[in-house]
């Protein structure tokens, strides 16, 4: 039996197709490690965990909400590396976290005392997103938002859309117009 060009074209996908991936940590260098460790924890509910004994230089991990923070001691001379304390602008480098309660977040950053940015954005069919933006000590700039009321819509990738069941998911427009939602067996 002949296979189709189908089975061929599934089977180069399947032997090309990339292993399971998803963000691990994000890793930051820091003046103040201590005040890193602070803020991440007390501010945004991190925890701190063991790192491996063999890292022989100042730092600290940190993990939630499936990922983590590594935060590095700089050495004095690298201080001019890191980016500007006060300076916040949407379309600069940040990390963003999806946040299911925007006001809470919001009174949390009133509560430290924490200089934030609020809008709120729509998209062409009306959907809002809330977004706050925030600096850590160091000047690393932080997103909370609550962007999974957007939904994933593929824009000629040529890679399939892989969610992790355990997580917040925003819902996704398969190829043949259908709404996927968390279940992976939906997808392409």
């Amino acid at each position: 039996m002949e296979k189709t060009e189908d089975q061929i074209n599934g089977e180069e996908k399947q032997e090309h197709a990339l292993p399971p991936m998803a963000l691990n940590h994000v890793s930051r260098l820091c003046r103040s490690v201590k005040e890193s460790i602070d803020f991440y924890v007390k501010v945004l509910g991190f925890v701190l965990i063991q790192r491996p004994q063999v890292l022989h230089f100042d730092g600290a991990w940190l993990f939630n909400y499936g990922v983590g923070i590594h935060l590095v001691q700089a050495k004095e001379e690298d201080y001019c590396r890191l980016p500007d304390r006060d300076h916040l602008d949407p379309m600069d480098n940040h990390i963003s976290f999806q946040c299911e309660d925007m006001e809470a977040m919001e009174q949390r950053l009133k509560d430290f005392n924490i200089k934030y940015m609020k809008r709120t954005i729509k998209d062409e069919h009306g959907t809002a997103i809330d977004q706050l933006f925030f600096n850590d000590p160091d000047g690393f700039m932080i997103e909370i938002c609550n962007c999974e009321n957007l939904k994933l819509v593929p824009a000629g990738s040529l890679g399939q859309i892989k969610l992790p069941l355990d997580r917040h998911n925003p819902p996704v427009e398969l190829a043949n117009g259908n709404h996927g939602g968390h279940d992976l067996a939906e997808l392409p």
